[in-house]
């Protein structure tokens, strides 16, 4: 079937990306969903930071690509062998399709699946190779999911049925920014009431995680960001102090306000002083988590010592360390209980054909969490 897409040709144009259009809408050919694939239109996609670093090039993907990764859906058709969802049901779209039988994933850790990530590198499906082209030429799949186009053939290792009564608009960001957030939290680093939490980068990752610190009962809960419109949302959200990144004495301030440092420190701006700012401000026996996503060549110059003779612990948490089949439920029904204020992270709803100026918002970080709507 003939469909339209966003899809990125070169990395590395420069901003704005409304003049330089590093996405282009284009006529794909989508061929049908075969065994284990599911064949889906789309309902709403998130701008996540992992699109526009595969635009900037931080992260290298094969071009040309369709884009996107962060989205919901409407199950169309089911190829041989699907069981887990059924025509006409809504879905979200999780990037780490999981092949259920390597090491990681028989272990209970899906979102570090072996498979899913070898075919998400080469922009290939995890039952292998491509259902996207154009005339003779492959294209490539971002995540197995390439969200920014009215439809999609993808894993059902991918879907996650979600029930008639949630918003399927909003329900998008519980692809990437929820379960990354409040997993990250949850899952790694499994904040306890009362526990003292700092999170450092307010885009949607961040203030997900925001919210799932809340919800798990850290105290005090103090958030940063360098744009205060986003600190007053935290502090809206229930964070109880708010510290501007560009504060030199931000790590100062962090510490005397915790009496020595938080015991969980959630890094989610994917920067190097980031880091350094969410390490800092970490008391001595705490936990420093990060989700962010650098540059590949950056380095972080880690005290070492501080990790044998104040008893540190540093982790990674990709895709909040999820089980989606089990989170995603979960987080869907927090915020259908109002518990989960997801809405409130979302930003402006535009159409595809907006989608390069979307992300010259995204790269300024002035935008919440805005959503592609079909």
């Amino acid at each position: 079937m003939k469909i339209r897409a966003a899809v990125l040709r070169e990395s590395g144009l420069t901003a704005p990306y409304a003049e330089s259009r590093p996405l282009q809408i284009e006529e794909l050919d989508l061929a049908p969903p075969g065994p284990g694939e599911v064949l889906v239109k789309m309902i709403a996609a998130g701008l996540c930071h992992s699109d526009l670093s595969v635009i900037t090039g931080v992260r290298p993907r094969p071009v040309p690509m369709a884009l996107g990764h962060e989205a919901s859906a409407q199950v169309l058709e089911v190829g041989p062998g699907v069981k887990n969802v059924r025509p006409g049901q809504n879905v979200v779209l999780v990037f780490v399709p999981s092949c259920g039988h390597c090491v990681p994933c028989m272990e209970g850790r899906p979102a570090l699946c072996e498979p899913g990530a070898e075919a998400n590198g080469k922009g290939e499906m995890l039952e292998g190779g491509r259902r996207l082209s154009q005339g003779s030429v492959a294209v490539n799949h971002h995540c197995g999911v390439s969200a920014f186009a009215d439809h999609a053939v993808v894993s059902a290792r991918s879907c996650v049925p979600i029930s008639d009564d949630i918003d399927p608009v909003e329900a998008a960001v519980f692809g990437c920014a929820v379960l990354t957030g409040m997993g990250a939290v949850v899952n790694t680093g499994k904040v306890s009431p009362g526990a003292s939490a700092l999170v450092v980068g307010l885009g949607g990752v961040g203030l997900s995680a925001l919210l799932g610190a809340r919800a798990s009962g850290a105290n005090p809960l103090i958030a940063v960001d360098v744009h205060q419109s986003k600190l007053d949302l935290a502090l809206s959200l229930g964070a109880t102090h708010a510290v501007n990144a560009r504060d030199p004495d931000a790590v100062a301030k962090i510490r005397e306000l915790t009496q020595g440092g938080v015991d969980f420190a959630f890094e989610f701006a994917g920067s190097v002083p980031a880091m350094e700012l969410a390490y800092g401000a970490t008391r001595r026996g705490g936990t420093t988590i990060t989700a962010g996503l650098p540059h590949p060549q950056d380095r972080w110059p880690l005290q070492q010592v501080s990790l044998t003779t104040e008893e540190r612990t540093v982790k990674g948490s990709y895709i909040g360390s999820c089980i989606p089949a089990r989170d995603v439920p979960r987080y869907l029904g927090l915020y259908a209980s109002g518990r989960l204020p997801v809405n409130r992270l979302i930003g402006r709803r535009l159409a595809l054909e907006d989608i390069n100026s979307g992300f010259d918002s995204l790269a300024t970080g002035s935008s919440l969490r805005d959503l592609i709507v079909f």
